[in-house]
């Protein structure tokens, strides 16, 4: 009895210092897993999107700074407290995102036997208000910033974000490989979020007009260039969208992504097949696509109540 209690003090000692070790049988040696806060964090962003590990990290790193002690000291307490002094300059929407992203780092650090607690597990949340029904502009709001746009690059990036409903990052990282004729159009090819591929097909005045940005540009050049003949970066791509709207007269904080929730609406309300709207914007679960049909509903019971 006493071995046996002495081997689970052991065990249990080694989780505690933040060490996973296992066996490997081949050099008879123990693997350690991470053996530091440092190089916890940089397993869990690993292979990671660029643009999901820049703002995890940013999150994290906002977190330890405020914190001040290191992970396996960390309590649910010292969580609660962090949301409460965010919540002091910050929208809901934006401490849930960066909790989520704590939380996540909490969940994998347990899971590898780095942390002996998962603190983040017992963290509650506020539920948040579904906002996207704010976030869906019309038909004729879409056409106007679109119709508006004088210069030839920005008015293709406004129309390849509506008729794909791509995400900026994929906006910026295309290039003229990503692009194959089909017929009298063509398609766009992109490596998307979640290490997915999809290939979406263009409206042919849409294809027209990107064509007509290509010149001589070989297969590796950016669709959209920038003036130093490189990729439009991201916050380029934002400014298009900012000045777009400020010229259409539209007087909402519309976004990139903005562009792809009026794709889906859009798409819905005339008609598509929401397996096809699914498939075009590569959402993994049906549900998520389903959420825009509820955003904007074609009917309710209370049309059928005898109000006149």
């Amino acid at each position: 009895m006493s071995e046996n209690k002495s081997e689970n003090c052991a065990a249990e000692s080694s989780i505690t210092s933040g060490i996973l070790r296992s066996e490997n049988p081949e050099r008879g040696s123990m693997v350690e897993q991470a053996d530091s806060d440092e190089q916890l964090i940089e397993l869990w962003l690993h292979g990671r999107p660029a643009n999901t590990e820049r703002g995890y990290r940013s999150e994290v790193n906002r977190f330890l700074d405020w914190a001040n002690k290191p992970l396996h000291q960390i309590k649910l307490l010292d969580l609660q407290q962090f949301v409460d002094h965010l919540s002091e300059f910050l929208k809901p929407s934006s401490v849930s995102r960066s909790m989520r992203a704590i939380k996540s780092l909490f969940a994998f650090g347990h899971r590898l036997g780095y942390l002996q607690f998962d603190v983040g597990k017992a963290l509650k949340m506020r539920g948040l208000p579904d906002e996207l029904a704010e976030r869906i502009i019309s038909e004729a709001e879409v056409l106007r910033i679109i119709s508006l746009e004088p210069q030839p690059r920005n008015r293709a990036v406004l129309l390849t974000f509506y008729a794909g409903g791509f995400r900026v990052s994929e906006i910026c990282a295309m290039k003229w490989r990503h692009l194959q004729e089909r017929d009298s159009t063509g398609q766009i090819t992109t490596f998307a979020k979640g290490d997915k591929t999809r290939s979406v097909l263009m409206p042919k005045s849409v294809w027209e007009s990107l064509l007509a940005l290509r010149a001589e540009a070989p297969l590796d050049a950016p669709v959209f260039r920038s003036r130093k003949k490189g990729h439009l970066c991201e916050s380029a791509v934002w400014r298009v969208v900012k000045k777009a709207t400020k010229r259409a007269g539209i007087p909402k904080d519309v976004s990139c992504h903005w562009f792809r929730h009026a794709h889906a609406s859009h798409a819905l309300d005339r008609g598509a097949a929401i397996h096809l709207v699914q498939a075009t914007l590569g959402h993994s679960s049906i549900a998520t696509t389903g959420k825009y049909l509820h955003a904007r509903p074609n009917d309710s019971s209370g049309n059928y109540l005898p109000l006149g």
